[in-house]
């Protein structure tokens, strides 16, 4: 198995689903909250670890902007974002396509503008540093209503040629894909990509409604359609890439065990599935880990893990030559390794 581990860390890939509130380390949540005076409930990086134990999607959204309430300056989300990015180097990622959240943000009085250009900026410094391309998607919380969404579409023109595109994320069930389709086609008329969570937690009429109403360009999660086997064949018979995020997946009790993921049925099935980490900090492992759990966890051999890598750049919003490049060095790696 170790030389499988070493085979992964070094493997060429994307990421295309990583929230990067959601890989705010415990001690860089005592960090930030030092720097910028901010009581947290907690006593301990011990006591934030015990915490990161939840039962569903909720009990970790709860967590989850708790946590963000540390993130007060653009030297914070630069600092956020680096310290992603050089685990996610380390990792064998060379292109990120990263969410970020900016109504958890605004709504504490922090201005659109400090997380988008905090986050902008540790992503150039990762491309300098790392060779690391990346991209920001910005993200609308479902458990909101569509005007706080129009009005955060709003705020983002300063920065919209520096945006990829949009997704929707937050509490799935209750809140189906049809609240958000007017915000979608307005960010869609201003050429931004489309992504939305379906499937998680929610059910398969609700990956139906991200692809028919939101016009989704990439599903993000997407596990519930399995459910469904003509939602199986129109997803496998267009292409249409899954983030798939197994650790995050058992974390959040949607798969019984790592044992139990399927990722490799996905695979069997067509589906242009990927590995991704969702919000490592909280569930356990970054994206190698993920890659490290499947194939242990479901006895994936060293193609399944090419095929996976290669989906995570033919998913991407990265354009055809780079993707050609990006596949390039897959190959290359795979025969030195061979």
């Amino acid at each position: 198995m170790h030389d499988l581990d070493a085979f992964i860390t070094g493997l060429p890939k994307a990421e295309l689903h990583l929230h990067i509130e959601g890989s705010l380390e415990p001690e860089q949540m005592f960090e930030f909250a030092r720097r910028n005076n901010v009581a947290i409930p907690f006593a301990s990086v011990d006591a934030v670890r015990a915490a990161y134990d939840f039962s569903n999607l909720q009990d970790f959204l709860d967590i989850y902007y708790a946590g963000a309430d540390v993130l007060r300056t653009e030297e914070d989300f630069r600092d956020l974002a680096l310290a992603y990015f050089d685990r996610a180097a380390a990792d064998g990622v060379t292109h990120a396509e990263i969410f970020f959240d900016p109504q958890t943000h605004t709504a504490r009085g922090i201005p659109f503008g400090v997380a988008a250009n905090g986050l902008l900026a540790g992503m150039a410094e990762a491309e300098k540093k790392h060779g690391l391309t990346s991209k920001l998607i910005l993200c609308f919380l479902r458990h909101l209503d569509e005007e706080d969404a129009f009005r955060t579409l709003e705020q983002a023109q300063p920065w919209i040629d520096q945006i990829e595109g949009v997704g929707l994320n937050s509490s799935e069930v209750g809140h189906p894909p049809a609240k958000f389709e007017r915000v979608f086609a307005a960010a869609a008329a201003m050429g931004l990509k489309r992504v939305a969570h379906a499937g998680e937690e929610g059910p398969p009429d609700y990956v139906r409604e991200a692809l028919d109403l939101l016009k989704i360009d990439r599903l993000d999660h997407g596990n519930r359609s399995l459910e469904d086997p003509q939602l199986v064949t129109r997803l496998a018979r267009s292409g249409m890439t899954l983030t798939v995020c197994p650790l995050s997946n058992v974390k959040l009790c949607n798969v019984a065990s790592i044992d139990e993921h399927p990722i490799d049925r996905m695979l069997a099935l067509g589906l242009r599935a990927t590995i991704n980490s969702d919000d490592p900090a909280y569930f356990g492992g970054y994206v190698a880990d993920n890659y490290r759990a499947a194939a242990a966890g479901r006895k994936l051999s060293r193609q399944d893990l090419v095929t996976l890598a290669r989906n995570s750049f033919l998913g991407s919003f990265l354009p055809d030559d780079a993707v050609s490049e990006q596949l390039a060095r897959i190959d290359a790696y795979v025969e030195a390794q061979s």
